[in-house]
């Protein structure tokens, strides 16, 4: 993988994700306990054997940079391994990002010195296993100037979400529309759409070609020009031809074994985390007993930064069932059900956490009731407060409820007895 070059977009706002978002970029949210949203695709480059990567951001971007200096110090190079932040510095002229396809632009005088031939567009916000090997692979066998990963979805998931592809028998790209509301669906299944998973790469010549024009989006405007023209355009189906294959350990009747897993729904999977309810709604299936989606493979293992904490205890008659529970921890005498605790939460006597988010160094106090919430980091709530139970109370409390009822308290919050 020497001859290719890993653009990481982590630049955006993340505006639906507010409050999560309000003081950190979009890729910079946590998930699954320990992780960042980023982590997931930096975890899929390093695991691929890419190891040379641009990370362009912009919005609130200090998080975003210190996570990726502390927890991915690949950077070696003389031997060609990095992983480099590049913010935007209004480069070529006032103005910054406009579009991912200005991202890269503005950046053209760091790809250019760079001896590849192929450019590895991916964003930094969506979870997933993938194998971008197979993904090059692809791409050299076709021949392609371009080459777009998909998947299939539902209408509903697409719509005004995603961009909707349509192809040719040969798998060439005859049809892209950026997040329309009505999506064309697929000829062999009406139900689904063939969306694009933001995933693309680019012939090295060909993108510095596509970027002289002003267009500021490869979705909405780059790669829908170049359909039809002198360059071949190819899709990928993600679901066929990306094969994750993995070890996990089972505990069975007391013994613990190592167990080669069928991994075609792990393979398949990928989510776009652009809202509250989509985050909520993926980081539970992490709970349940078989997640579609696993963290513990040997193989494609997960990387991230570890903050240096004891490990987590439960005492004085606490409870912790069905939940996700990071180092550092302390259920004392309350009860964890159906949750995500990052690290360092403090769940105290007869508190109770139930079907809950809760990220690092939060402090539930005696007798609180969080249910169906989002706590952010450096938040307390108070002995005796109710969360989740009333939403019009949470609401005039001034916290945020998404639309199927996720309560969400924003960073260093404190939530008082009503």
């Amino acid at each position: 993988m020497n001859s290719v070059l890993a653009i990481v977009m982590a630049g955006g706002a993340g505006d639906r994700l507010q409050p999560l978002t309000r003081a950190r970029s979009k890729g910079a949210v946590p998930f699954g306990g320990k992780f960042r949203l980023i982590d997931f695709t930096l975890s899929n480059c390093i695991n691929s054997g890419l190891r040379r990567i641009f990370v362009l951001t912009q919005y609130l971007s200090e998080s975003l940079n210190r996570h990726i200096q502390e927890g991915w110090a690949i950077s070696s190079a003389g031997l060609g391994d990095y992983i480099y932040s590049l913010p935007a510095q209004q480069k070529l002229g006032a103005g910054w990002y406009r579009g991912t396809a200005d991202a890269v632009r503005q950046n053209l005088d760091v790809v250019m010195k760079e001896d590849v031939e192929d450019i590895l567009i991916l964003s930094g916000d969506h979870i997933y296993k993938m194998d971008y090997r197979q993904f090059v692979a692809y791409h050299k066998m076709k021949r392609a100037a371009v080459t777009v990963s998909a998947t299939r979805t539902s209408k509903e998931q697409a719509s005004r979400k995603l961009g909707a592809l349509q192809i040719d028998q040969d798998r060439r790209l005859i049809g892209f529309e950026e997040k329309p509301e009505q999506p064309n669906t697929m000829p062999d299944d009406p139900k689904s759409v063939l969306a694009s998973m933001g995933v693309y790469i680019f012939n090295k010549n060909v993108l510095l070609q596509a970027l002289r024009g002003g267009e500021d989006d490869f979705g909405k405007q780059v790669i829908p020009g170049m359909m039809g023209k002198s360059h071949d355009v190819f899709v990928y189906d993600y679901v066929k031809e990306n094969k994750i294959q993995d070890y996990e350990i089972n505990v069975r009747d007391g013994i613990r074994e190592k167990v080669f897993v069928d991994k075609t729904r792990d393979s398949s999977y990928w989510k776009d985390v652009g809202s509250i309810d989509s985050y909520y709604e993926t980081s539970m299936e992490l709970v349940s007993v078989d997640p579609v989606f696993s963290l513990y493979g040997e193989r494609w293992s997960f990387r991230t930064y570890q903050r240096p904490m004891p490990p987590t205890k439960c005492i004085l008659g606490g409870v912790i069932s069905e939940s996700l529970v990071c180092d550092g921890c302390i259920v004392s005498g309350g009860t964890v059900n159906m949750s995500i605790l990052s690290p360092n939460v403090v769940v105290e006597k007869n508190a109770r956490v139930e079907q809950s988010i809760v990220f690092d160094d939060v402090i539930i106090e005696p007798g609180a009731q969080v249910r169906r919430a989002i706590i952010d980091k450096d938040s307390r709530i108070r002995a005796g407060a109710l969360l989740g139970y009333d939403l019009e109370a949470d609401k005039r409390r001034g916290y945020a409820v998404s639309e199927r009822g996720m309560v969400v308290v924003p960073k260093g919050t404190d939530v008082a007895r009503s």
